[in-house]
């Protein structure tokens, strides 16, 4: 749709004095105690106006929504978008309210969509559709909503932050639970819990009953006595199983818990596959353990040591998923942000992990034969200086750095273990003999060997944090998602757009408006014999357009109405706004987004807000 040029100025006139229980003076009262966080003052200032239109009820949901009472702050939204259909914020308001709600998620999703179709120019209707993918594990999808949120407001610190969520391809804490599912995420968790506790206890029991079966096979001498014992254990499965499956109560969703959440699925798979080589390594139990047999101590060594091996491999390569540079710079972007300080300290430690696990790799593999590989092992340490981010970012990343002393040790840790690891390296191309027999490539490990156990020391501290306000850890589980709006007003909140005596009489004394929309072709008008009809305080259009308009903006609902003022001949007005067809009455329902009347031969945009006892139009 074209869109005719305007020049904004700014005119000031006195505001009539307020009427008590006028609807609009409380609506803004109530936006203030919002803002101060306040929400049951909110909720009284509310309930005194008569007459409360889509804003109000908007107000009402968001303050319900601080409240936790999430089936009012619903009913409210759905409320907002009865009375204007029409209404991006409405839609935004009632898509972040049945965020809330469990198996309301798909719905959710459904009305940010139509925000974003709405009103594709405000920022806020793309970061919600951002968020309702980032949790659905959609991390394409969410950044593509963020940098679109961000391309018409760089500055939007929750578009900025949950950006780089999606870079590091982040999933929430309850990453087992779709939103789509009917049922409390408390309950699924509740699921997961007691199938990790039935891992857990069946590796463990397999793990203590090998190894005295082992001991009384090898260093007693009872094979015979061995196996009848290993027999006996593997009983305690069973009943392991039939204890814990009794508490699942929801095995419906347990197959989707475990697609939707690979490490718990690798947890089942690792105690499924430790009973099978539980019941191999008893049945081929031998009487004296030699050198020659391997069959039997690799299954050993699996069901001995899956336990400790799951939680050692598990924060390698979780540190290995998405773009943590980059995520490193989107977060550091908010300096100011607490949340995003945060998710700077667990980007930092991601990165180091990655840096000590490439260190390991060197190692293992010049240890094998490869000892020109090992050579590239200072490259590392560079690389993790370079990852710091450029220009203003890298204020917020030096100040992580210098508030976790941890961090910082690691790091030269790191350093000093690649220079050995390189020396060693070069050592062994010279062919010294002082490194001919491999115990140069152990000695490396030690120096490998205290990261990591500063890793796992951060590791044990961070999953203690359940405030989000300790360390952050050395894993994407450690970051945080941001929530709310910042300094930033909602805009869920905002005022909507009131059409002013003039444009009312314009539109009442007019026998026909001018319709404007998008067709397959273009932008197309057709000339409404009908005067549109004004509805309520906020101004609502209910017009009667033929069906080809109707399918028009069934796909772009987009429009805007042109009307004059028959008495005033030099008056006219534009109304834009989005048309919503209501089928029981047979009219376009159209919510103002923007008006525009001509001011000495010129377009002014009327945008009105009240502010300090003036009327500023915009």
């Amino acid at each position: 749709m074209t869109v005719v040029g305007s020049q904004r100025e700014v005119h000031e006139q006195p505001v009539p004095p307020s009427v008590p229980g006028d609807p609009r003076e409380r609506c803004a009262k109530a936006a203030a105690l919002l803002e101060l966080d306040r929400p049951r003052e909110a909720i009284e200032a509310i309930g005194q106006a008569n007459g409360v239109a889509d804003w109000g009820y908007r107000l009402l949901s968001l303050a319900f929504e601080r409240l936790g009472r999430d089936a009012e702050a619903v009913a409210a939204a759905e409320e907002a978008v009865r009375t204007a259909p029409g209404s991006w914020a409405a839609r935004l308001r009632l898509g972040a309210a049945l965020r809330r709600v469990p198996g309301r998620g798909w719905e959710a999703a459904v009305q940010a969509d139509r925000a974003v179709g709405y009103a594709p120019e405000e920022p806020d209707p793309h970061v919600l559709a951002g968020d309702l993918a980032l949790l659905r594990g959609e991390h394409r999808e969410a950044e593509a909503s963020y940098r679109a949120a961000l391309r018409l407001a760089d500055d939007h610190p929750l578009a900025r932050v949950n950006l780089g969520l999606a870079l590091l391809r982040w999933r929430p804490p309850r990453g087992h639970h779709d939103p789509a599912w009917p049922i409390d995420p408390r309950e699924t968790g509740r699921v997961r819990d007691v199938v990790e506790a039935w891992s857990r206890q069946v590796r463990v029991l397999l793990a203590v009953a090998l190894a005295v079966a082992a001991l009384l096979a090898f260093r007693i001498g009872l094979a015979r006595t061995a196996g009848a014992w290993g027999v006996a254990v593997l009983a305690g499965v069973p009943a392991i199983t039939f204890r814990r499956g009794r508490e699942v109560r929801l095995w419906r969703y347990v197959p989707r818990m475990l697609v939707r959440d690979p490490w718990l699925g690798v947890s089942v798979s690792a105690a499924t596959l430790a009973v099978v080589a539980y019941v191999a390594a008893i049945a081929t139990l031998p009487p004296v353990l030699t050198p020659s047999g391997t069959a039997w101590p690799v299954l050993a060594g699996f069901v001995l040591l899956n336990g400790a091996a799951l939680p050692f491999l598990r924060v390698p390569a979780r540190a290995w998923r998405g773009r943590p540079v980059r995520a490193l710079a989107e977060f550091a972007a908010v300096p100011m942000d607490r949340t995003a300080r945060r998710n700077v300290g667990a980007a930092l430690w991601i990165l180091t992990v990655r840096a000590w696990s490439a260190l390991v790799a060197l190692l293992v593999v010049g240890a094998l034969g490869g000892p020109w590989l090992a050579l590239a092992a200072p490259a590392v340490p560079v690389a993790l200086a370079l990852a710091r981010p450029k220009g203003t970012a890298a204020y917020c990343s030096d100040l992580a750095l210098a508030a976790d002393r941890l961090l910082v040790a690691t790091r030269h840790l790191l350093t000093l273990a690649s220079v050995a690891l390189a020396a060693v390296a070069a050592m062994t191309l010279l062919g010294l003999p002082a490194v001919t027999g491999g115990w140069a490539w152990s000695a490396c490990a030690v120096p490998l060997a205290v990261p990591a156990g500063a890793l796992a020391l951060r590791t044990v501290r961070a999953a203690r944090d359940q405030d989000g306000r300790g360390v952050p850890g050395p894993w994407c589980a450690a970051l945080a998602m941001r929530e709310g709006r910042g300094t930033r007003p909602p805009g869920d909140t905002r005022a909507p757009v009131v059409l002013d005596g003039g444009v009312r009489r314009a539109l009442a004394r007019s026998r026909g408006v001018v319709l404007a929309f998008a067709d397959w072709e273009g932008p197309r008008t057709l000339a409404a014999e009908v005067a549109a009809e004004v509805v309520g305080a906020d101004g609502e259009l209910r017009l009667a357009a033929p069906a080809e308009a109707w399918e028009a903006v069934g796909r772009d609902p987009r429009v805007a109405v042109f009307v004059t003022d028959p008495v005033e001949r030099r008056f006219w007005a534009e109304v834009r706004g989005v048309a919503v067809g209501d089928a029981e009455t047979g009219v376009l329902r159209i919510t103002p987004k923007r008006v525009l009347v001509p001011h000495h031969g010129r377009y002014r945009d009327r945008r009105r807000r009240h502010r300090h006892g003036v009327t500023r139009t915009r």
